[in-house]
């Protein structure tokens, strides 16, 4: 039986040596190697979300620099949020913390 002359030739490259060579390394790099593709994909997936981790952290830090300049720029601010959020008190008062009910 007679093939085509395209298959012909194509069967002719891939029992090359260097076809083979080449196809062999491929196959090592993809599937065999310490940084295969499901490597490099696990390693990409981790980068992204690092990224959106690292854009949430910025964004927070804006808001904290906002919320410093504000509370630095008037004292009546600064003590309403250390009494808020450190339970600071002026001496001779007394400070009663309300805490909500857990369901159980």
């Amino acid at each position: 039986m007679q093939l085509p002359p395209f298959v012909s030739s194509i069967l002719r490259v891939a029992r090359s040596f260097y076809f083979l060579t080449g196809a062999s390394f491929l196959v090592w790099m993809l599937v065999f190697d310490a940084n295969d593709l499901s490597k490099q994909f696990d390693i990409y997936q981790k980068w992204k979300e690092l990224r959106d981790e690292k854009q949430y952290y910025l964004d927070n830090i804006e808001v904290v620099k906002r919320e410093r300049a504000e509370l630095m720029s008037s004292p009546a601010l600064l003590e309403k949020f250390a009494r808020e959020r450190y339970l600071m008190k002026r001496p001779g008062e007394d400070v009663f913390v309300l805490v909500p009910a857990t369901e159980e």
